[in-house]
């Protein structure tokens, strides 16, 4: 019998290592990305078309390559950062695995062309699909250029998979964010479809933030900075009274690197506790420089989860330095002169002239341990009289409950619940902890979650306006204007159509601005803004969590966003319209979600639990 096991030819290794480094365009924009800064440069230059379907190019001024490293950075497992395994937990730079140029080239077109400094004459290569097709000197700028052609073009299965051009652009201007937020003293730009997104110039943390979300953000940041033995914290958080119903400006950074962490998100969201309602988020954009020793940054392909020695240390850490930024800008004063002159309104000297020192009264009769002025036995039947008028008040009470639980008792129920309620039926409606609905049945009694029935009664409605193309709008007196950082600016334009048909009437204002000139009907009582946002948060959530069509996921959405909440409390025609509206759903029992709406309980289970 011949052997079976075999080595796998290269091309085809690195197309497997390509499915765990290059998942989609942004995992190659990424890769290119930092291995420029690792080339020591200035400006990086990011060019994309179609999404980086099409284009992915990385233009930077750092070292350059020789020939023989130009071709050698195209080998599997080639690096210039390790050459020992202890090099392992000394790293500062960003690539060091010498995975991604092999995967990049098993599934693209790709061209380099790079120059050493110093050099008078560069190299050019080009790759298909790991095999060199061509290779010669050429007269190129000094630095790296790598374009990145036809993504998963010999992968036709993995490009299928790609979403649409706003999805991945968004992906690639994530990506975009966690390189050149921490790394401010190097000039970016990002251009797609010959269109300029981005251009930031050198700068301080400060500068690099409002360069890429906006102005506004001069002040809204509240600056963050701690240096202990364990960690330096360095950084911004978001003043919570811009706080936002979606997630998407959370970053940290951990040696300059990009990483995810919920357990440090879960310190800084609670040095927020009581500054933010419930369903908003903490935004904050926070360096942390630890001894390289100290972590393992070698446990995912994309290097984004880290292993940390003393975690909880610096969870600790974190939490009380946010913390005590957030306190300092409380109590900070507002530097108003033209009010500070009439804060004291005393007058600096004595009417008469003569200052006097303060003295204290004492009541020298006083005496702790002196009796009430109330005798014995006036107290003893004061004490009775009152016992004798709480017990009878107790007694009042007692004969009111009873005659009202014996007209209750009379009354009775002949029918479950349907959508031709009897009046008398309709008296038996009551709201438990303002989150349930209880109401009488023929069998005993049902309990309906009030949220989950109105998220449904909601989901249902919008659904029908998305087959009629056409729901209410309420327009807004006073339009209003929202601005979004980019991947959700890029987010609402792709939806645009189908927010419109919600009953939203929005416009483009500007870069990554909207003006809201009105909301769906029976949203008004909704901050405009806040309702958007919380749009969006519910669909991007919904995105990670399921597979739906746009027109779906929106209606899940909205209806979330505009669900009543548990704990408020309702009339008895507001529940009662509630199990009507309910209960003419095509499936009232269950949320949009798949959880239950309804339960019930027969009279048998409560007499069984009051047998002995």
């Amino acid at each position: 019998m011949s052997d079976i096991i075999h080595l796998l030819p290269d091309s085809v290794a690195n197309q497997i290592a390509a499915g765990e480094v290059v998942q989609r365009p942004a995992s190659a924009v990424k890769e290119l990305m930092e291995n420029a800064l690792d080339a020591g440069c200035s400006k990086i230059m990011l060019i994309v078309k179609d999404a980086g379907k099409t284009l992915i190019q990385v233009i930077d001024n750092g070292c350059g390559m020789s020939e023989t490293d130009a071709r050698m950075s195209f080998e599997r497992h080639a690096t210039s950062k390790i050459k020992k395994a202890d090099d392992l937990f000394a790293i500062r730079t960003m690539g060091f695995r010498g995975e991604a140029l092999a995967s990049i080239a098993a599934i693209a077109q790709v061209e380099l062309k790079t120059k050493r400094i110093g050099d008078e004459i560069g190299v050019r290569i080009d790759i298909e699909g790991s095999e060199i097709k061509h290779q010669e000197a050429v007269n190129c700028a000094e630095g790296t250029s790598i374009a990145v052609k036809n993504l998963f073009y010999n992968v036709p299965a993995r490009r299928n998979f790609l979403k649409t051009d706003s999805v991945e652009l968004r992906h690639i201007i994530d990506e975009f964010h966690r390189v050149s937020i921490p790394n401010p003293n190097i000039a970016f730009s990002l251009h797609h479809n010959n269109t300029e997104v981005f251009h930031l110039e050198p700068g301080t943390l400060k500068q690099r933030l409002m360069g890429l979300f906006g102005n506004s953000y001069n002040t809204r940041l509240v600056p963050v900075e701690e240096n202990t033995g364990i960690v330096k914290i360095k950084g911004f958080v978001i003043k919570p009274d811009f706080a936002k119903k979606t997630r998407g400006e959370q970053f940290f950074f951990l040696n300059k690197r990009f990483i995810k962490n919920g357990y440090l998100h879960h310190a800084v969201q609670s040095a927020f506790e009581q500054l933010l309602p419930n369903d908003s988020f903490a935004s904050y954009f926070l360096m942390l420089d630890v001894d390289p020793k100290t972590i393992d940054i070698n446990i995912h392909p994309t290097k984004t989860e880290v292993k940390f020695e003393d975690e909880k240390a610096i969870y600790a850490f974190l939490r009380s330095t946010v913390k005590k930024s957030l306190g300092q800008f409380n109590i900070s004063p507002s530097l108003d002169f033209d009010q500070e002159a009439h804060l004291y309104n005393m007058p600096l000297k004595p009417i008469d002239g003569i200052y006097r020192q303060p003295t204290i009264k004492v009541d020298e009769n006083y005496n702790p341990f002196k009796t009430d002025k109330i005798p014995g036995a006036e107290r003893e039947l004061s004490n009775k009289s009152n016992w004798e008028k709480l017990y009878s008040r107790h007694a009042d009470n007692q004969l009111a409950f009873e005659i009202k639980k014996e007209e209750e008792s009379q009354q009775t129920i002949n029918t479950d619940w349907d959508n031709d309620l009897h009046e008398s039926n309709k008296k038996l409606t009551y709201q438990l902890h303002n989150k349930y609905i209880l109401t009488h049945i023929k069998t005993g009694f049902m309990v309906i979650d009030q949220q989950g029935a109105h998220e449904r009664i909601l989901y249902e409605r919008i659904l029908d306006g998305f087959e009629k193309n056409k729901s209410a709008t309420q327009q807004e007196l006073f339009p209003k204007t929202i601005e979004l950082n980019t991947p959700d600016f890029e987010l609402v334009k792709e939806l645009h159509s189908e927010i419109q048909t919600i009953g939203f009437d929005i416009s483009e204002f500007g870069k990554n601005t909207f003006i809201i000139h009105g909301v769906p009907a029976d949203t008004s009582a909704f901050d405009s803004v806040k309702l958007l946002e919380g749009l969006l948060e519910n669909y991007k959530q919904n995105l990670l969590e399921l597979k739906s069509d746009k027109r779906e996921n929106l209606a899940r959405s909205m209806a979330r966003s505009t669900a009543i909440k548990s704990g408020k409390s309702l009339t008895q025609e507001e529940m009662h319209t509630i199990i009507d509206e309910l209960f003419a759903c095509r499936m009232p029992y269950s949320t949009p979600g798949g959880k239950p709406t309804i339960t019930t309980f027969s009279s048998d289970d409560l007499d069984k639990r009051f047998k002995k």
